[in-house]
């Protein structure tokens, strides 16, 4: 029951008192309301972490939403202050951006808050270079870009109201944003620009973001932009980038900014919204998320594997089919290790074998959303598993953000 219900059945009983020409005393007040879902830390064991199913995951600390300035959570990034070594969550909200130490994961502490630039929005993406955090949003008007200096949250001994360095106004809206640290170029996509596709802007000096063209080939919903290392030797050296572009998934060259090209354009099977996608680190296979497959076709949690072996003819391979039947949402990759945002079945960690041979396999999860396992927009959008404390960051929409460790 929660403090609204909470508040109304104590207010029905004394209206019921005072019809009956009682005091009050004489009536038996309803039970207080359960306790909310646990916040840690809990070990996994037998299967639970707390209030949460789990294998292999335990749950360091959950820092609900109404500690960090309220709404709805979406997004989260991390920072590592390389001068003082702390870890920080970078955790998007409907109203703005919280910023939490998380260095003692059992003992996170909430730093302050950056309001949105306009108004509220479900859908905010943050990314970071050079200690500054860039953040857009969708659905928020004129928001821009807003760009904040993390190492401010040094020394803070008590939450603050943050405000952004700068707003890059180049754009209105975004979906997302990615950000290639090797060449100091942001990509924006899904904005009001360049058609829906890359709007590619250079950050090399932070605090004054310069706009340097489109890649316009189509709508995109999400992107990876990287210094290609893999085994098609024609494009080894070059800015890349793998674009989730709603039915198909595109790679192209964005070395000369001026003259970006498309390398290829590939669709795929019972393919539903391709939502989010990112390389193995040899570059050789792409994974991605499809959003409303799991909706569209009735089929489990799926992750779609490409062959990028030849970057102008990607091969798709197979679909990976989980035990669960949530919308897979966001997904990382770290060494051997796919690091997933499955919606209402939570963070998911697969290990990938020979991909060749669709060898992938579910090594641990948690899952944040105890209320659901329904095929739903609700639960865990995103997870980061890059700290160097091998502690990983992850956003609930409903239940805030979750620390966690491996076992």
């Amino acid at each position: 029951m929660n403090s609204r219900i909470w508040q109304v059945a104590l207010t029905v009983t004394a209206l019921i008192a005072a019809a009956c020409g009682g005091s009050g005393n004489t009536t038996t007040p309803p039970p207080p309301p359960p306790p909310g879902l646990s916040t840690g830390p809990d070990s996994c064991s037998g299967g639970m972490a707390g209030d949460f199913a789990c294998s292999g995951l335990s749950l360091r600390k959950r820092v609900p939403n109404d500690a960090m300035g309220g709404g709805d959570g979406n997004d989260i990034w991390g920072w590592v202050d390389t001068l003082t070594g702390n870890e920080y969550a970078l955790m998007g909200l409907t109203n703005g951006t919280a910023f939490v130490d998380v260095t003692d994961p059992d003992n996170p502490v909430f730093l302050g808050h950056l309001a949105t630039n306009t108004m509220e929005a479900p859908w905010r993406d943050i990314k970071v270079y050079m200690d500054y955090a860039f953040i857009v949003a969708d659905g928020a008007g004129a928001h821009g870009m807003q760009v904040f200096d993390l190492t401010r949250l040094r020394g803070v001994t008590s939450p603050e109201d943050f405000m952004a360095d700068a707003i890059y106004s180049d754009f209105e809206n975004a979906h997302n944003l990615a950000i290639n640290e090797a060449t100091g170029y942001a990509y924006a996509v899904g904005t009001n620009d360049c058609s829906g596709g890359l709007h590619i802007i250079d950050i090399s000096t932070p605090n004054n973001p310069m706009f340097r063209g489109c890649h316009a080939a189509a709508a995109t919903h999400d992107v990876q932009c990287v210094v290609y290392q893999g085994p098609d030797i024609d494009y080894i050296g070059r800015e890349v980038c793998f674009s989730s572009n709603e039915n198909h998934i595109e790679i192209a060259d964005v070395t000369n900014i001026s003259a970006t090209t498309t390398i290829s354009s590939t669709s795929y099977p019972n393919a539903g919204f391709a939502h989010q996608g990112w390389l193995t680190e040899d570059h050789r296979y792409f994974l991605l998320g499809d959003e409303l497959d799991e909706l569209d076709f009735s089929v489990p949690t799926r992750t779609h594997v490409f062959d990028i072996l030849d970057l102008d003819a990607p091969v798709y391979v197979f679909a990976y089919e989980a035990a669960t039947a949530s919308i897979d949402h966001n997904l990382y990759i770290l060494g051997n290790r796919i690091f997933q945002a499955n919606y209402t079945s939570g963070v998911r960690v697969l290990e990938i074998g020979d991909l060749s041979n669709s060898e992938i396999t579910e090594i641990a999860f948690l899952d944040s959303f105890p209320d659901s396992d329904a095929v739903d927009f609700d639960g865990l959008w995103s997870v980061y598993p890059y700290l160097p404390s091998g502690n990983i960051i992850a956003s609930d929409v409903s239940n805030g953000l979750f620390i966690l460790t491996l076992q």
